[in-house]
C-alpha cells in the first residue's frame, strides 16, 4: 500500500496498481508554530514542493520559501522550535495522524492545486493478481479520478516531484479536470486550466487539458 502521490506516473507493468481507497481530504494546508496567527517574515515558509512554492508565492509573496526534509513529526519539530515560520503540508497525512488541530489554514484547490493522487492510498500487487477479491473494498470513483490525474501527469512529462499538478472531481456523470503545468523547475512560470467531460472518458479528457494547456504555455512563455 502507498501514498498514491508519491507513486511514479510511469507503472511498472509486472507490478499493477490494482485498487483505490475513498479520499482524504486532497488538500494542502499551512500550519504555523502553537500559538501563532500569522507567519513572520523574517522567517521562511518550510515547503520542499516546487510545485506547492509555485503556487503559494502568488498568495504570500512577501514570503521567502526554504526546502524542509523529515516525516511529519520532524518537520514539526523544526516549526516550532523556530527554524521556520510556517510549513506547507498535505490536509490528508496530518489527518489520519490525529494532528488536524495542527492545520491552521486550508488552502482552496484553486488557490493550490493538489498533487496528482494526493489524498489516496493505492494498493500495488503483482502481475496477475486477482482483483476480483477487492470488490466492495475499494473505491470506483477514486479509480475514475485516478485515471485522469495520473494522465494529466503523464501527458505532460511530469513525475512526483515535478512542478505540475492535477486534480479531479466526479459530478453528475462528469468529471472536471483542474490542473497546473510548467517546465523544468518553474523558473519560467506556470498555467493553470480546467476541462470537464464524461466519466466514462477520464483519460480522454486529461490528454486534452495536457494539451491545451502545453500550448498555452508554450504561446505565453516560451
Amino acid at each position: 500500500m502507498h501514498s498514491l502521490k508519491d507513486v511514479p506516473a510511469e507503472e511498472n507493468p509486472n507490478l499493477p496498481l490494482i485498487g483505490y481507497s475513498d479520499r482524504e481530504d486532497p488538500r494542502d494546508v499551512l500550519v504555523l508554530p502553537k500559538g501563532v496567527s500569522e507567519p513572520d517574515e523574517r522567517l521562511p515558509i518550510g515547503c520542499s514542493s516546487r510545485r506547492r512554492v509555485l503556487q503559494a508565492q502568488k498568495l504570500y509573496p512577501q514570503m521567502s520559501f526554504r526546502s524542509v526534509r523529515g516525516n511529519v513529526l520532524t518537520r514539526l519539530k523544526k516549526l516550532d522550535d523556530g527554524e521556520y515560520s510556517a510549513l506547507i503540508l498535505a490536509a490528508a497525512g496530518l489527518k489520519r495522524l490525529g494532528l488536524a488541530d495542527r492545520i491552521s489554514r486550508y488552502f482552496t484547490t484553486e488557490e493550490i492545486i493538489p498533487c496528482a493522487g494526493q489524498g489516496i492510498l493505492a494498493l500495488q500487487s503483482r502481475k496477475g493478481f486477482d482483483r476480483g477479491i477487492l470488490s466492495g473494498y475499494v473505491n470506483q470513483e477514486s479509480e475514475i479520478i485516478v485515471k485522469c490525474e495520473r494522465t494529466f501527469i503523464r501527458a505532460v512529462g511530469g513525475e512526483c516531484s515535478s512542478p505540475v499538478a492535477a486534480h479531479a472531481v466526479v459530478e453528475d456523470g462528469e468529471i472536471l479536470l483542474r490542473a497546473m503545468y510548467s517546465k523544468g523547475s518553474g523558473e519560467m512560470g506556470y498555467v493553470t486550466g480546467e476541462r470537464k467531460g464524461s466519466v466514462t472518458d477520464p483519460a480522454g479528457v486529461a490528454k486534452a487539458l495536457a494539451k491545451e494547456l502545453m500550448e498555452q504555455f508554450e504561446q505565453e512563455k516560451g
